[in-house]
């Protein structure tokens, strides 16, 4: 299942089935698990622990050394999930020590062609990154995230679940559950209603979304005020508490 034109160290710990193509190299400290695909001309360096059915195409790039100056060498990791994709010419950096000191990577993920993910970021599960989609340092991004093309976001952002992020936005601040935003600097323009009908939200369910979201910005209300009403609604629609408790953990801002 080892190309012969592949290096792989001694010190890299591959399960049975794990599949890797020519010329690529897996450096020391790296785990594969079960039945992933590691295609032609890629590099793994470690500490990188990555799950079972990953796919990583042509020149990917994963688990090297954060792109940070304040990085001396520390030994940092990089975890990844399972059945994530990763697309031609991908980045992942591993974490530094001056932050989580790892970056993880959840489940299900598509990572099209050239997206980057840098160092101490946090990526939940089923999120698509489309082509050249980029997160600097220290971001989270929640579940269902999708980021278009061109996406750029700003170290220490967070993205909530379902956000979605709309082709060549550029991302400055927190974007709450459920929204769309676009522009640059990104700013919102509704809630991905489509997206949350297509994972399962009832009518009702998104109805509720779709009141808290202009109660947040359509009402002309203080965020403070907004809070308050978002809070009552909370304490019986599960999908506003999910909103309500981003807002309240975010450290630069909403969009607005």
């Amino acid at each position: 299942m080892i190309d012969p034109r592949a290096i792989v160290s001694p010190q890299a710990e591959l399960a049975a089935d794990v599949t890797v193509g020519p010329f690529s190299i897996i450096g020391p400290g790296v785990q594969i698990g079960p039945r992933t695909v590691v295609g032609p001309h890629v590099v793994l360096n470690g500490p990188t622990k990555i799950g079972a059915d990953n796919k990583i195409f042509q020149f990917a790039s994963i688990g090297d050394a954060p792109q940070d100056k304040k990085y001396n060498g520390e030994p940092t990791r990089l975890e990844i999930g399972d059945r994530n994709i990763f697309r031609e010419s991908c980045t992942i950096n591993r974490g530094t020590a001056q932050g989580h000191g790892v970056t993880r990577i959840g489940d299900d993920n598509l990572f099209m062609a050239y997206s980057h993910v840098a160092h101490d970021c946090i990526v939940g599960n089923k999120v698509v990154f489309a082509n050249c989609a980029a997160l600097a340092g220290h971001v989270e991004i929640g579940d269902w995230v999708i980021l278009g093309g061109l996406t750029a976001v700003h170290q220490f952002v967070k993205i909530g679940a379902h956000a979605f992020l709309a082709g060549g936005a550029i991302v400055q601040r927190d974007v709450p559950p459920y929204v769309m935003v676009a522009g640059n600097p990104a700013t919102p323009h509704m809630v991905n209603a489509e997206g949350l009908k297509r994972r399962g939200f009832n009518e009702e369910q998104v109805k509720n979304v779709r009141t808290a979201y202009r109660i947040l910005y359509r009402s002309d209300l203080k965020l403070a005020d907004a809070m308050e009403k978002l809070q009552v609604m909370a304490a019986t629609q599960p999908e506003v508490k999910a909103l309500v408790d981003f807002i309240a953990s975010s450290t630069r801002s909403l969009v607005r």
